[in-house]
Formats: structure tokens, C-alpha cells, sequence
């Protein structure tokens, strides 16, 4: 016995569903649905009204595959979703996973669809309707998929307080009165001219950077077929043309190259600032002090200044190197990978940490572009001496009695030794404020060992130091 199963346009995915539920539930192999509604030649039934005895469990991540699928244009997409649906409910490979075939060309139509809806939300211009009460407006777009209805939300929550209408030639969404609606699609309407697209038009003309052009990648993230209803791409053919001559011409007038020992004046300059102000009389003003730092130029790359964190009474300072990327972007220390390491040891000998003052020998990230991601750079000598000033303010307004240095920068900032670490490791040493400094592993050290024994063995050393230092700050 074969079925077919009609889907409405506006609303599918639920109705999918549904059905795939049903048809599930009874069991129904994929080669008995005809998803298109057709019937083909033979005879077909509808689905059963009531589910079955079966109930089938999927994981999550085939609902939002099939989330994404549904809007894809090719008229195969129901059924391949099922006959997903019909091998993970009877355990037959993985039909999300990449390397089957089926998977495959199922994550291919999702990634399409999520391509077509960032297009729209890239690419779809509107133009303002005349009107007397809310403002009105209205776009045209012409889509590769039935992406309209999942794509229109953005919109939706972003133009909430205006009427608008987007066209398409399946489909048309209306937006009136904070309601969103769908009506079917047609040709393209006439829209007026907007007066604000010449003014669009001047602002994409000046910010148009010759030097970067790369006409592949142009074409692949704008491709041609939306450049007849974006008003800017008229510009673009005269300013490709003229794109040659203005970087000559830019190149012309770039700045010249620095004097030799620029970069060390500049240096000296800058570690002169702060000394020039008056002393902060708090510890909420040195903070506030150490947001303006320019001493060196970590200040330059970095995203902000990682001021310490905790108790300001606190017994027990811990002092690490510099902060890590996320610290750098959290303006906290130990928020990263060591630093949840270090939290763990801390909890495990019963500390508090806002029991104690958290902070880093150097307060800016420096760190090497590579790509999107940003590697950790060591801090050298000049960059800790010049940040040792806000580790002094922080040692005399805080007065632990005990400081753990994490890390060879934070001890050669503490003590002034510059020394190897692991024969100082587990030792107690008198830093340049006077007072005792205990000696151990930072955590990223650790987790950059290879070796699970070492690992394991730099952990439970770690561990040991800070219930010492815990201990003697009493």
C-alpha cells in the first residue's frame, strides 16, 4: 500500500512533522510515501489519522537539521529527511554525520538554506511607500529557496516599529501592526525611488577601499544574480575601473617610514606617563588608573587592561603572568583554560576565591595574529618591569601577608630573580615589597604538558602550593 502526503506551502515544517510522526509510528517505509502529494501512477492514501503503537526518538541535532532542510527548493528534501528519520529509528549508520552520503548531502541543503537567508538579511533593500500613520515600506528579493518565512523573523524583530512588505516570486510577507503574515508571491512590484539611496550611494563610494578588492571573493559573497536590486552595484563597474590609479595614487601618499629608534623613544615616553600623575590614593583609583595604562605597547593591541580581582583585605595575593584571550576579552582574570584550573585546585583545598586577590604580573594580553585566532606571546623583561608599578600598587593596598607567583614572569616581577623556575618550585623567597612570595607552576604550564604522569604530577604540585601558601596566610 502506497501513501501521499500533501504539505501546505506557509507553515511546513509542523506539518512534516506531523506526519512524519504518524508515518513513523506505523511503521512506513520511505519507498511507500510519495511526499509531493502526487500519487505517482498507482492508487495512494492518505497517512493515517492517529499515530501508531511506535513512538520513534530522534536526537536533537536531527530537528535542527531538518529545521534548516525544509526550506531548501528541491522537491526531494521531505524524503530524504525521512529516510533519515527511518534509519535513526532503526539504527542504521548515522545519517547526520558528514561522511555518509545521505548526511552529507543533507548538511549541504541546510548550509545552502542558512546561505540564502544570510543573503536576504545582506542583500534586501527597502524602499519607503508613502503613508500617513506608521511609516511603510517594501522590498522585492529573489531567493534560490523558500527561505522567506524563516529568513522574515530577522526582520520582524529588528523593523518592529513599521510596516513593511517583502516579495518574492513564492511568496510574500506582510508586516502590519506588529503582525506578521503570509500571502503568495508574484511579480515584482513597483517600488518608488527612495531618496535616501543617493546618500546610501555617496557613503559605499567613499568607504570603497581599492587596496582590498578581490574580485573572487566579491563575486562569491555578493554574487551577481542580487546586483539588479541593490542600488550601490551601479557604482561598483566605474570604481573597479578606477581602482588601479586611487591605490597609486594612495600609495603616493602613505605615511613615511620611522626614524630608527622610534619604537624606543616612544617606549621611554610612555613608561615616563603614569609617574608624571599623582600617586592613586585607593585601590578603586589605581584600577581606574590602570584602564588609561600606556606605559608600553601591549596597550595597543590589547582589548583592555585586566585589573586584579577579589577581597581588598585579602591574606593571600596569587599573582599570574598576563591574561590570556579570554580574560582579554572579559576584562577578569583566570576566566580562562588555566584559570579554570587553577579555580579547581583552589576549590579542592577549600578556597574561596573571593577570599584572596587575583591578578597578573602583566595586566595586557599580547598575543600573535594568526588568522582568526591570537596566540599567547611570553611578556620579556622590559614589558614586566614597566607593569611591575601596578603589581606595586596592588601589593600596598591590598598588604597580604602571603603572595603564590604562578609562573616565571610572575616571579622575576616579585622578587627580581630571574632565575629557572623549577628549582624554586615549592620554595618560599622575599619579594622587593618585603614580603614572602611562594614559588610554583602557572596552570597553563601544565596544561601544555604532554606526558599524562608529568601532567598529573605539575597538578598535584600546584595543588600542594596553594594549600601552603593558604595555610601561611593563616
Amino acid at each position: 500500500m502506497s501513501f501521499a502526503v500533501a504539505l501546505p506551502r506557509r507553515g511546513i515544517f509542523d506539518a512534516w512533522r506531523a506526519a512524519a510522526r504518524v508515518a513513523i509510528s506505523h511503521r512506513i517505509p520511505p519507498e511507500k510515501i510519495d511526499w509531493t502529494g502526487a500519487g505517482g501512477l498507482f492508487e495512494a492514501s492518505p497517512l493515517p489519522q492517529a499515530p501508531g503503537p511506535h513512538q520513534a526518538r530522534v536526537p536533537q541535532g536531527f530537528v535542527g537539521l531538518a529545521g534548516s532542510v525544509i526550506w531548501h527548493s528541491a522537491p526531494e528534501r521531505l524524503a530524504l529527511l525521512y529516510q533519515a528519520l527511518w534509519r535513526i529509528d532503526r539504527d542504521e549508520g548515522d545519517p547526520l554525520s558528514h561522511l555518509d552520503p545521505l548526511g552529507r548531502r543533507l548538511n549541504l541543503m541546510a548550509k545552502a538554506v542558512g546561505r540564502d537567508i544570510h543573503k536576504m538579511h545582506a542583500f534586501l533593500r527597502f524602499r519607503e511607500l508613502p503613508s500617513e500613520g506608521r511609516r511603510r515600506f517594501a522590498a522585492w528579493f529573489e531567493p534560490e529557496h523558500d527561505t522567506l518565512e524563516p529568513g522574515s523573523r530577522f526582520f520582524a524583530r529588528r523593523f518592529a516599529d513599521m510596516d513593511w512588505l517583502i516579495a518574492t516570486p513564492r511568496l510574500t510577507a506582510r508586516f502590519e501592526n506588529g503582525r506578521l503574515t503570509f500571502h503568495p508571491g508574484g511579480t515584482r512590484p513597483d517600488l518608488p525611488e527612495d531618496a535616501s539611496e543617493a546618500l546610501w550611494a555617496t557613503y559605499f563610494a567613499n568607504i570603497f577601499n581599492p587596496a582590498r578588492i578581490k574580485l573572487d571573493a566579491m563575486r562569491s559573497e555578493m554574487p551577481r544574480k542580487y546586483w539588479k536590486n541593490l542600488p550601490e552595484t551601479r557604482l561598483i563597474p566605474e570604481m573597479l575601473k578606477d581602482a588601479e590609479s586611487r591605490v597609486e595614487r594612495m600609495r603616493q601618499a602613505g605615511a613615511s617610514a620611522p626614524r630608527p629608534g622610534a619604537a624606543a623613544i616612544s617606549t621611554r615616553y610612555r613608561a615616563a606617563m603614569p609617574q608624571a600623575e599623582a600617586l592613586p590614593a585607593t585601590l578603586d583609583e589605581a584600577r581606574a588608573a590602570a584602564l588609561q595604562c600606556r606605559r608600553c605597547r601591549l596597550c595597543e593591541t590589547a582589548t583592555q587592561t585586566v585589573w586584579g580581582e577579589g577581597l581588598s583585605g585579602a591574606a593571600l595575593m596569587i599573582v599570574g603572568e598576563q591574561p590570556g584571550d579570554r580574560e582579554d576579552l572579559e576584562g577578569r582574570p583566570f576566566v580562562g583554560p588555566a584559570g579554570r584550573l587553577l579555580r579547581q585546585a583552589m576549590a579542592a583545598a577549600g578556597i574561596d576565591p573571593a577570599q584572596v586577590w587575583l591578578t597578573n604580573a602583566v595586566k595586557h594580553f599580547k598575543f600573535a595574529p594568526r588568522g582568526k585566532r591570537r596566540l599567547h606571546q611570553n611578556p620579556h623583561r622590559q614589558e614586566i618591569l614597566h607593569c611591575r608599578w601596578w603589581l606595586g600598587l596592588e601589593l600596598a593596598f591590598i598588604r597580604p601577608r602571603v603572595v603564590l607567583a604562578l609562573g616565571a614572569s610572575a616571579a622575576f616581577a616579585l622578587t627580581g630573580d630571574d632565575a629557572p623556575l623549577g628549582p624554586r618550585r615549592g620554595r618560599l623567597e622575599t619579594g622587593l615589597h618585603g614580603g614572602p612570595v611562594l614559588i610554583s607552576w602557572h596552570p597553563s604550564h601544565i596544561l601544555r604538558l604532554r606526558e599524562n604522569a608529568a601532567q598529573a604530577r605539575a597538578r598535584e604540585e600546584m595543588a600542594g602550593d596553594i594549600a601552603a601558601a593558604w595555610r601561611k596566610a593563616g
